[in-house]
């Protein structure tokens, strides 16, 4: 069998779907997995990959919650006859140190870089979509977000850009081989002012309010996460408080040619289909384990 498909794992998620759709735009024939695909994909079911690794060349990978299994993952891919790797990271992944969060995607990296095939890793910000289609939208849309995030900024990025620069690093071999692309909005906003400005979008009096990591994860496991789940996503504020990953960087501009899209640009664009509104839903957390 020939090489010539890109797969796409993730493929219900948030940058997933986004990919795979365009990809097809352009004409390349894409195999969709994921746990809840057509094409099955589980990480916890080794048995289920190397029949979503024939005849790929190119693959998109989004790692599991726990450290470990991308190491097998690629060995396979190799085996399979996979030339290039995508792998979908997480901002300034090498300046967390000793922080808890983010040791699956530390590991994933290790995997990735560490192999004999193309790479490329891809590190974006913290998505403007988790404002509507994540953690972040039952709490909006009851009229108050909650979180233990202070004056530090972060530069969101709209996943439509994450998905316009994982799709051009899928398909133009070669350019894009062992880089990391630090990928970030056009400036940085504080979770405050991000709500205001959601609330200025949306017509809604909407509220932001800082708590403590621990009251955070506490909510966390109220509203159905494991407590392991919970302190992980806490302890990715505390991360972020340190202030090491609040800088925009041009690595956006740097794949597409173009700037990245702004939060105000991604609000008016949600807000004008109803996102905010009372009695709407946003995306699972189950999705969000595809993405």
């Amino acid at each position: 069998m020939s090489n010539d498909t890109t797969l796409v794992l993730g493929a219900t998620g948030k940058t997933g779907r986004r990919i795979a759709a365009r990809l097809r735009v352009r004409g390349t024939t894409v195999r969709a997995a994921s746990r809840s695909s057509r094409v099955r994909f589980d990480w916890s079911d080794p048995g289920s990959w190397d029949a979503v690794l024939r005849g790929i060349a190119v693959a998109y990978v989004v790692a599991p919650r726990v450290p470990g299994p991308v190491h097998e993952f690629v060995a396979r891919a190799e085996a399979a006859g996979v030339q290039r790797l995508v792998l979908l990271s997480g901002r300034g992944a090498d300046t967390w140190g000793d922080s808890a969060f983010g040791l699956d995607m530390r590991s994933a990296e290790e995997a990735v870089r560490g192999s004999a095939l193309e790479w490329t890793v891809l590190r974006p910000s913290n998505f403007a979509q988790n404002f509507d289609e994540d953690v972040f939208h039952a709490p909006l849309v009851a009229g108050e977000l909650a979180l233990p995030a202070g004056v530090v900024p972060e530069p969101f990025i709209d996943v439509d850009d994450v998905a316009d620069a994982a799709a051009a690093v899928l398909t133009e071999t070669g350019r894009h081989a062992g880089r990391v692309y630090e990928l970030t909005g056009p400036r940085a906003l504080t979770f405050g002012e991000a709500v205001e400005l959601i609330s200025r979008a949306s017509g809604r009096p909407l509220t932001f309010r800082q708590i403590s990591p621990a009251e955070y994860a506490a909510t966390l496991v109220e509203e159905g996460l494991s407590e392991d789940d919970a302190h992980h996503v806490a302890e990715m504020f505390v991360l972020m408080e340190r202030g090491l990953i609040a800088a925009t960087t041009d690595d956006l501009a740097t794949v597409l040619g173009r700037a990245p899209r702004t939060f105000e640009d991604y609000v008016v664009r949600a807000a004008a289909a109803g996102a905010w509104r009372r009695g709407s839903s946003g995306g699972s957390r189950a999705q969000d384990a595809d993405q």
